[in-house]
């Protein structure tokens, strides 16, 4: 079902690419819409349990084309730095492809923004925990459970 990479000896291990995700600040969703166009979009998100969580307004593109297909793919670079004399660039990525699924369980969706304060605001957890509750009915949170995950990277 999913693609072999072409340039195998870049393929990083899935042990890689998983601490690509875990170290990551942000990444690239795409989704696809009733359109038929693909929508790419940059959003912070934290990796942990098995799955990708992100939060979001309850309503907009994003959500309408996961609510059409939840089919998706999720982009990581952790890092990048062109190499001028060789036309190419020193990189380390890696891609998910699986489902995004809303979370509903408000145990769960409480974990997922917890996490996400811990990993992008972690010395403000009690002011975020209160912003967590006063915003739980008013955000959206999503897991992509993850399929199938690939690394790749250049090096040298």
């Amino acid at each position: 079902m999913f693609r072999e990479m072409r340039r195998r000896d870049r393929e990083l291990s899935q042990a890689e690419a998983m601490d690509i995700l875990e170290r990551g600040d942000y990444g690239v969703l795409a989704t696809i819409g009733e359109n038929g166009y693909p929508y790419g979009v940059p959003l912070n998100y934290v990796y942990s349990k098995g799955k990708i969580y992100f939060h979001c307004a309850g309503e907009g593109h994003k959500t309408d084309n996961i609510a059409y297909d939840n089919r998706v793919s999720f982009t990581v670079v952790t890092r990048h730095e062109p190499i001028p004399d060789k036309f190419s660039t020193r990189f380390e990525s890696a891609i998910v492809f699986g489902t995004a699924v809303k979370i509903s369980d408000i145990d769960e969706k409480r974990y997922a923004l917890r996490e996400l304060i811990k990993k992008f605001s972690s010395e403000f957890m009690d002011k975020g925990m209160k912003y967590i509750d006063s915003a739980m009915d008013k955000t959206a949170v999503y897991g992509i459970v993850i399929e199938k995950i690939s690394g790749k990277a250049r090096k040298k």
